[in-house]
């Protein structure tokens, strides 16, 4: 999961750090590396999911400069959209 982009954009990395902080397991190497029983857990996969998406909505961010006016999800997305629009701290949303 994302292991190509993070070689070019070092920000993936560092917001799955962040994310692993919150969450307590480092979810960088558990989603690269496994073990997939581990990953396949609900308390490991959604942070690593969350990590993911916050990743990606920075690095989107970080290229195009500009912030939408709005930002919806749904199910574990809404966590995304309220990191993203800054109203939950990552730390705290792969923590929950």
């Amino acid at each position: 999961m994302l292991a190509e982009l993070s070689e070019l954009h070092p920000q993936i990395r560092e917001t799955f750090a962040e994310a692993s902080e919150g969450a307590g397991v480092d979810l960088w190497a558990l989603s690269q590396g496994g073990p997939e029983e581990m990953l396949n857990r609900t308390e490991y996969t959604q942070p690593a999911l969350l990590a993911a998406g916050v990743a990606v909505w920075r690095l989107w961010n970080a290229q195009r400069g500009q912030r939408p006016a709005v930002l919806a999800g749904h199910s574990l997305g809404e966590y995304t959209a309220l990191v993203a629009a800054g109203a939950l701290s990552l730390h705290d949303g792969a923590h929950l």
